[in-house]
């Protein structure tokens, strides 16, 4: 699924839900109030014992709304205590309640004066009937004849006497559900949070990707529109900015992060985000991430997450980096790469990329992240991008032919009708370009119209070469090493004149020389696509490189013993890293008079067989597209021929 948000800023829509639900933790009215352990005022929120003109409700007008004297009219020390509104006593007799010593005979008092446990539940004072809803144990202590809970004893006293929920650090799980305090209150914690939450457990606990996952989130809590939009933003800005927040948190715990227990970490880094990069109140990141600690873990876990999260939201993300960030003068690297969440070494593999360690630098990190757009295709043969355009209400791809571009937050691509009927796919305008490139290349001698996709899982460029080999009246061949994605190429590339083989790219039972265009998207480590993998940066390791970059060369081998004399091949990679893209090419073409291992290979100018007047595409041959140049995945591109002869 891709990226979502609610078309402005995440909080603005929940602002107003957040401090309905979600009050300070530091700032717990009593039970007259909207508060935990409260019921909801009647009042229109005005607080008990006080006057709407003057102190108290004498005097006041009475709730028939004309001008006929009512008991509120009389002096308030003239009437019985029994029979004054309960706003109308002295606060000492109100903090005292009306509980009757024990040992007066039960019967023929009046219902204020009979025990708490005789009465209908009803006629109980209100603090006591939703205590009995949050906690069912008191209920039964009481019920069994065992002497009460000291603890809930204290902390209702002290909601009694007008002052603040006592608070304790105690062992985990004690004391009642916080959150559960009765109709007419939303959850503490909101399902688009709750949602995000569930998203971050899964990517740590299961190694899930997080587009993947998450669809099925949003389903399972019913979210839609702004609701989905909002747990988008804050499950994968979260993922995103991880080593940010990481850096933030740890400056603001004594605890190494290792020592944090994982749920906890994942409420930190929720909240820090949330106080960090979005708008949402602060009172709101703050008290909803705490519940979310208190409900799974007790009243110690959501007291050290309170207090951290309490530090970090002392300071905006500017001030934090300006204390916690490298001197960008002694190192310019390391500084952007905390600055904009990424990974020093990915920071130091973009700067070799486009050798430049200043503003570029700083303008390609920035550009992966950020939220991207959504990206569609629209099938050659099935729909026109202007058509798809005024069917989706986004606008065409600048460079692409065949792209759409959604901004984020459009809803669920999978319920658009032209999705829907498998007229358009998702698809980043940098992946259509690299294939529609290959159909362009200049092929010497006889065109046969057989192509190959050597890597061709899960499917998405190989639906867009076998709608463009259809269109030359010619077949494609696809290989895929996996069963299972396999079968997902079979389903993108339905009535196509497309035969998916299941085999290793190295080792296909494929006839040797006889194609005319091979297409290698080689398995990478996916750096040029981080802004849509939120979570790949900070699983991504600098040694993962070594194993891949020899699997690509023995890929681009093995297209380049397929493809015939005159033929092309297009290697392409979704990462920028040297030693995936120039690296590889370059062993494999050689130099001068020392041909590579797939013996002479002539390497063709890729920026030709781009749109005209793309911009910042380099000296060539090979092409390197950006984020932040072209609004595209960084996808790396280089035609290879075989010479005739």
């Amino acid at each position: 699924m891709s990226e979502q948000d609610p078309g402005s800023r995440p909080g603005d829509d929940d602002r107003r839900r957040d401090d309905r639900g979600a009050p300070r933790d530091r700032d717990r009215r009593g039970p007259g109030g909207h508060g935990r352990g409260g019921r909801p005022r009647q009042d229109g929120g005005r607080p008990e014992g006080r006057g709407r003109t003057g102190s108290g409700w004498g005097g006041g007008r009475d709730r028939r709304g004309d001008d006929r004297p009512g008991d509120r009219d009389r002096r308030r020390e003239d009437r019985p205590r029994e029979d004054r509104p309960r706003g109308d006593r002295p606060r000492e007799e109100r903090a005292r309640g009306d509980r009757p010593r024990e040992d007066r005979p039960r019967e023929g008092r009046p219902r204020g004066e009979r025990p708490r446990g005789d009465r209908p539940r009803e006629d109980r004072p209100r603090e006591d009937r939703h205590r009995d809803d949050r906690d069912g144990r008191a209920r039964r202590d009481r019920d069994t004849g065992r002497a009460p809970r000291r603890e809930h004893d204290r902390r209702d006293q002290a909601r009694r006497e007008g002052g603040r929920r006592e608070r304790t650090a105690g062992p985990r799980n004690a004391g009642p559900p916080r959150g559960r305090v009765g109709p007419g209150r939303p959850p503490a914690v909101d399902p688009a949070r709750q949602a995000a939450y569930e998203l971050l457990t899964a990517v740590r606990e299961r190694d899930a990707y997080a587009n993947l996952a998450l669809p099925g989130i949003l389903r399972r809590h019913r979210l839609r529109d702004r609701d989905a939009a909002l747990a988008t933003e804050l499950g994968y800005g979260t993922l995103r900015a991880q080593g940010l927040l990481d850096t933030v948190i740890d400056a603001c715990t004594d605890r190494p992060l290792s020592k944090i227990e994982h749920p906890l970490l994942d409420a930190l880094r929720l909240g820090a985000y949330q106080l960090l990069r979005t708008r949402v109140p602060a009172h709101a990141a703050v008290s909803t991430c705490v519940e979310l600690v208190r409900e799974g873990h007790g009243s110690q876990a959501a007291g050290f997450v309170n207090a951290v999260l309490r530090r970090i939201g002392e300071h905006e993300e500017s001030e934090w980096l300006d204390r916690l960030a490298p001197d960008p003068a002694e190192d310019p690297v390391g500084a952007a790469a905390l600055r904009h969440a990424h990974p020093r070494w990915i920071a130091q593999a973009f700067a070799d990329a486009l050798g430049d360690t200043g503003e570029e630098l700083a303008a390609a990190l920035a550009a992966d992240d950020a939220r991207p757009q959504v990206h569609l295709l629209a099938r050659p043969g099935e729909i026109t991008a202007e058509e798809l355009a005024l069917a989706t209400g986004g606008e065409q791809a600048p460079w692409s032919p065949y792209g759409v571009h959604l901004e984020p937050g459009s809803g669920d691509i999978g319920e658009l009708d032209a999705v829907a009927e498998g007229l358009a796919v998702v698809q980043d305008e940098g992946s259509q370009l690299v294939a529609a490139a290959l159909a362009r290349a200049e092929l010497l001698g006889e065109d046969t119209g057989r192509w190959l996709d050597l890597c061709a899982g899960p499917g998405g460029k190989a639906s867009l070469l076998g709608g463009l080999v259809a269109a030359h009246g010619g077949t494609l061949d696809a290989v895929e090493s996996s069963e299972h994605r396999a079968g997902l190429v079979r389903a993108a590339t339905a009535e196509l004149p497309v035969t998916v083989h299941v085999a290793d790219g190295r080792e296909a039972p494929l006839p040797a020389g006889e194609y005319d265009r091979v297409f290698v998207d080689a398995p990478c480590t996916g750096l040029g696509a981080l802004r849509r993998r939120p979570e790949a940066r900070w699983r991504r390791r600098p040694e993962d490189t070594a194993a891949l970059t020899r699997l690509q060369r023995e890929l681009l081998v093995a297209a380049l013993g397929h493809v015939r004399p005159g033929g092309v091949v297009a290697y392409v990679t979704c990462s920028p890293h040297v030693s995936e893209t120039a690296g590889v090419v370059g062993r494999i073409v050689g130099r001068p008079g020392r041909p590579g291992p797939a013996g002479p290979v002539e390497q063709l100018d890729a920026r030709a067989v781009l749109p005209e007047g793309m911009p910042g595409l380099g000296a060539g041959p090979a092409v390197q597209l950006w984020p932040h140049r072209h609004g595209t995945d960084a996808m790396y591109l280089a035609l290879l021929r075989r010479p005739l002869g």
